[in-house]
C-alpha cells in the first residue's frame, strides 16, 4: 500500500480582492523528497506556502499535513522559513537559539550552534545589527535545526553569497530524511538543480507541471533551469 502523502493540497483558491493568487490548485507531495516550487513573480508561490504554514486562509480548498490542518494542529510538523526576516532584531543569535529550543521540542540546539559557527555568525550581536545575508543565515539555521516532517523554504538562498549558498544547500541535503519533505521556492534554479528530486511549475496560481527532476531531464534532454526558461519565456 502506498504511504499517505506528507502534504496534500486540494482545490486551493485564494483571492486578494479581485486578484486570484491561487486558482483551484491541487498537489500531493510524498515523504523523502526535496521539491522545488518554481514560477515567475506573482505566480502564487508565497501565497501557497503561507496557506500551508497556516498564515493565510484560502477562499476555497483544503490542506492536510499528515492528516492535520494547517495551524495549531500542524505546528509541530512544519518548519517554515519566510521570504522576509521574522526573527526579532533585538534578539542575539544566542537568544534566538534559546527561544527556538524552548518553543519547538524537535529543535536541535547543538546543530543550530554548529551551523551558526560554520557560517561565521557572531552569537552576541543583535540580529538587527547584522547584514541582510547574515540575518538570513541565522533564520535558515534555526529552521533547518528542527526535525520537522515538512520544511517550507521561501527563497532560502536569495540573499547569501555563493560560498554560503553551497553550505546551505549541503545543510538542506543533510537534513533530508526518508520521512520528511522539503519544499523550496526559489528563483535560483541552477543553484538547486542538483539537490532537488522533483519540481513544480506554477503559473498564475495554476499547477502547470509536477515532475521528477531526473525523469524530466532524461525525457527532455534539458536541465530544469532550461525547461523553466522555456516554459516561462516572456
Amino acid at each position: 500500500m502506498q504511504n499517505a502523502p506528507v502534504l496534500s493540497v486540494s482545490g486551493l483558491t485564494k483571492y486578494y480582492r479581485s486578484f486570484c493568487s491561487l486558482d483551484d490548485f491541487s498537489l500531493d507531495l510524498p515523504a523523502g523528497k526535496i521539491v522545488a516550487l518554481l514560477g515567475p513573480n506573482g505566480s502564487g508561490k508565497t501565497t501557497l506556502i503561507k496557506i500551508i504554514a497556516g498564515l493565510l486562509t484560502p477562499n476555497a480548498g483544503s490542506v492536510s499535513i499528515l492528516g492535520r490542518a494547517p495551524g495549531e494542529e500542524s505546528r509541530g510538523l512544519v518548519a517554515y522559513l519566510p521570504d522576509r526576516i521574522s526573527v526579532p532584531g533585538w534578539m542575539t543569535p544566542d537568544q534566538a537559539v534559546s527561544y527556538f529550543a524552548d518553543f519547538f521540542p524537535d529543535f536541535d540546539r547543538p546543530k543550530a550552534e554548529k551551523m551558526l559557527s560554520d557560517l561565521g555568525i557572531p552569537m552576541d550581536k543583535p540580529i538587527g545589527k547584522l547584514s541582510k545575508g547574515m540575518r538570513e543565515k541565522v533564520q535558515l539555521s534555526l529552521v533547518m535545526s528542527r526535525a520537522a516532517k515538512l520544511y517550507l523554504l521561501d527563497e532560502p538562498i536569495s540573499g547569501v553569497d555563493p560560498a554560503a549558498r553551497e553550505y546551505i544547500l549541503r545543510t538542506i541535503l543533510s537534513c533530508h530524511s526518508p520521512d520528511s519533505t522539503i519544499l523550496i521556492s526559489t528563483h535560483l534554479i541552477a543553484d538547486v538543480e542538483e539537490v532537488i528530486d522533483e519540481f513544480v511549475f506554477i503559473r498564475e496560481g495554476k499547477l502547470l507541471c509536477y515532475d521528477s527532476a531526473d525523469e524530466a531531464r532524461k525525457r527532455e534532454g534539458k536541465t530544469v533551469d532550461e525547461m523553466f526558461r522555456e516554459a516561462f519565456r516572456c
